[in-house]
């Protein structure tokens, strides 16, 4: 697909937990099964200053959703918004400016917390705080628009009907958002874009890592498209797919707006909503029979949407699964007219729909089942959005989906959801402040990576991995320690890897390498007996090294042992080697390495073996 042609834009939004305590209390940033205690709220809009409505909150209220919290121990009054904010946390603000400074941004003089207002149910206060600290970053050519400082948002735990129950021990770890211009040029360069600001985080040694402590938002369009932003994106291999499906979605749409030129949003909006219940009597289909026992079938003309709402260009993105989203969130399903007849419905009861709604051959239409207030409201939302569809793509927000599509969220919000936070003062950024943060700022990622390489004597890609992956940290403190530079590299970048495939625990196999590392510098066993060390001791958690060794049948053999086992080998396979000559080497190193495993450096038993075999060769 020729991006640039088609006018790709794309922006990121990176959002980390920073590892400190939460932004405006003492409460620990960790999460918990544990609950002590729940309360139920219902949140609704505010005016902002200018006493403007945000119509992203609008659409959230009219949801009328009722949320359930669940208290624990690592979250306090300030969460349940029953006491005010404390003052922002001096060593999450910290971390942002060293973030800031990394990325060669403007540090403001003075940061002022701001209300944004979201009633989603994931801030118990219906707004979430947060602060710019600085603008006009840089990171490879792409310009950073804005860093800023918030709290994480309540952890949703499930959702049934209007009820939506969410665990308040995320709620308030501290985040830094950095938003990137839209300046990106194609889907993989927005991935590598968001691993290189990844790394430059992690560089801080302050945020926390795992699933869920990163996400990426995606700001995206295309030329006639519109700008759509998609939450929620936590695997950075997921983002080149994700942009990829919003191109085909919005080229699928501005297709759809092509052929319905012409056809104007009043077409639409005078459509009435019949009860085509009748037409089904003796209907074949099991979930209309069913939903007939004590619901309604409801039904509406869409004027010339024939053969567009099951999919134009692109049929996986097709107009009907956007119709079903927004179904969804009124609590029910649709069925339209390019997918019928289909699940029991007769192609005679479609002709009789039809008929009712006055459709003709460049008409569709649209079934919602029920209960007669859902289906009503289904029918009205897909009204709402087949007005959108005549201008192409609308601005909204969607959320990010496990399997690289994603689906509608809710409006695009405006300015109109910000406002002033009272309760916090505001954090003078002094001259010292900076100086003390730039004397400890840490390594660039490009110049560890360069220095590790060097200085230990490992390969380029070795040390770049030990970077990426986390682990270099680790990597230089055993090295420093223990020494085997190439051991430690093999250790953290290979049998990790492998251990992890085969369903060992990594965190209890990382604490356990320095005992091995430590049996090593003592010559207790060979540095191949290394890996079945390591396995044992990580699946037996309580073991000793000495236990490890007697069962892992390692040890450590003096030279001269070593060669007394290798001529007893040669000895006995003496016409082999005078048969093959050097080809017998392979055979005969197998028999020696099965003997001398975990005992012997595999490097001077093939040194010892090849100096034997010399000697039968040249008797």
């Amino acid at each position: 697909m020729d991006y640039k042609a088609l006018g790709f834009k794309a922006g990121l939004e990176i959002h980390q937990q920073l590892a400190t305590s939460k932004l405006f209390c003492k409460c620990p940033s960790e999460l918990t099964e544990n609950y002590n205690g729940k309360f139920e709220r219902i949140l609704r809009p505010t005016q902002s200053e200018l006493g403007e409505l945000d119509k992203a909150a609008l659409e959230e209220a009219r949801r009328k959703k009722r949320f359930v919290y669940y208290a624990s121990p690592s979250s306090c009054l300030v969460e349940a918004d029953e006491e005010p904010p404390h003052e922002a946390n001096e060593e999450a603000v910290d971390v942002a400016l060293t973030v800031a400074l990394l990325l060669k941004a403007d540090i403001i003089d003075e940061i002022h917390f701001m209300r944004k207002i979201v009633i989603d149910g994931s801030n118990t206060t219906g707004f979430q705080r947060t602060a710019l600290i600085a603008l006009n970053g840089e990171i490879d050519g792409i310009k950073i628009e804005t860093i800023c400082l918030e709290e994480d948002s309540a952890r949703k735990l499930r959702e049934e009907g209007k009820k939506v129950e969410y665990a308040l021990d995320r709620l308030g770890i501290p985040l830094i958002e950095i938003a990137t211009s839209p300046d990106i040029s194609s889907p993989q360069e927005a991935r590598k874009i968001a691993e290189k600001i990844g790394l430059i985080l992690r560089a801080t040694k302050k945020v926390k890592r795992g699933i869920g402590t990163i996400r990426q938002d995606l700001n995206v369009s295309i030329r006639e498209g519109n700008r759509v932003e998609i939450k929620g994106v936590q695997d950075l291999n997921d983002i080149p797919k994700i942009l990829e499906n919003e191109v085909k979605r919005q080229l699928e749409l501005i297709e759809i707006a092509k052929k319905l030129k012409g056809v104007k949003a009043d077409d639409i909006k005078k459509q009435e909503i019949k009860d085509v219940s009748m037409m089904f009597e003796k209907t074949q289909c099991k979930f209309i029979k069913k939903a007939l026992k004590s619901g309604k079938v409801l039904a509406i003309k869409l004027p010339n949407f024939a053969g567009l709402i099951g999919g134009v260009k692109y049929k996986e993105h097709r107009l009907g699964k956007e119709f079903a989203v927004h179904a969804k969130i009124e609590g029910g399903g649709i069925i339209h007219s390019d997918e019928l007849p289909a699940y029991g419905i007769s192609e005679n009861e479609v002709k009789e729909v039809k008929k009712i709604l006055g459709c003709n051959e460049k008409d569709a239409f649209v079934i919602s089942v029920g209960n007669e207030n859902t289906a009503k409201n289904c029918l009205e939302a897909v009204k709402r959005r087949a007005m959108q569809a005549l201008e192409g793509v609308p601005k909204e927000v969607r959320r990010a989906l496990p399997d690289g599509f994603t689906e509608y969220m809710r409006p695009m919000p405006t300015a109109a959801r910000m406002y002033p936070e009272t309760d916090i003062p505001p954090i003078r950024i002094t001259k010292e402040r900076l100086a003390r943060i730039r004397k400890n700022l840490p390594e660039m990622p490009e110049k560890r990576i360069n220095r590790m390489s060097k200085e230990y004597k490992i390969s380029y890609e070795e040390a770049k991995q030990l970077v990426y992956r986390g682990r270099d940290d680790v990597f230089e403190e055993l090295v420093k320690k223990y020494g085997y530079e190439r051991i430690v590299a093999r250790i953290l970048l290979n049998v990790m890897a492998e251990m992890e495939k085969e369903g060992y625990d990594i965190d209890i196999a990382l604490k356990r390498v320095n005992e091995v590392l430590e049996g090593l510098n003592k010559k207790l066993f060979a540095k191949e007996a290394v890996d079945d060390l390591l396995r044992y001791l990580t699946k037996n958690p309580k073991a000793g090294l000495d236990e490890a060794i007697k069962k892992c049948k390692a040890g450590f053999m003096e030279e001269k042992e070593i060669r007394r086992i290798i001529k007893g080998i040669v000895e006995e396979k003496e016409q082999l080697i005078k048969e093959k000559k050097e080809r017998a080497f392979s055979p005969l190193m197998g028999i020696a390495m099965k003997e001398l495993r975990g005992k012997a450096d595999g490097a001077l038993v093939s040194k010892i073996l090849k100096e034997e075999m010399e000697k039968v060769l040249h008797s």
